[in-house]
């Protein structure tokens, strides 16, 4: 799993899909609130006029000098639930994205959330 150390150098880097295809932006990291450790990417994508924010695993994910590389294609990501540029991720969003990636979700024995932006 990637460090959380220096989240906020990583913002603004291109997120490529394993084949090196540039996916997006790098736009945020949300950490799992568990155990606080980077868990999902969020990428800004599509033309100036119509730019919206989509979620993408970090498992599997690694840091380059000028990227950062994920392991998901990018149409799978291209495809993923997303939220405007300027939005919030809401509570009842979350489970959609990881059922988008096929991933598990639970939710913090009270109901917390399973997501946290940093």
């Amino acid at each position: 799993m990637i460090a959380a150390e220096n989240i906020r150098d990583w913002r603004g880097q291109d997120v490529v899909d394993p084949e090196g295809h540039k996916i997006g932006t790098l736009e945020s990291i949300y950490v799992d609130t568990v155990s606080d450790s980077p868990f999902f990417c969020a990428i800004t994508v599509g033309l100036p006029t119509r730019r919206r924010l989509v979620f993408a695993p970090l498992m599997g994910a690694s840091v380059g000098p000028t990227h950062l590389k994920i392991h998901f294609a990018k149409d799978l990501v291209k495809d993923a639930p997303s939220i405007d540029t300027d939005g919030e991720l809401m509570a009842d969003q979350e489970w959609p994205i990881f059922d988008h990636y096929k991933l598990p979700f639970e939710p913090g024995a009270r109901g917390e959330r399973r997501l946290a932006r940093r």
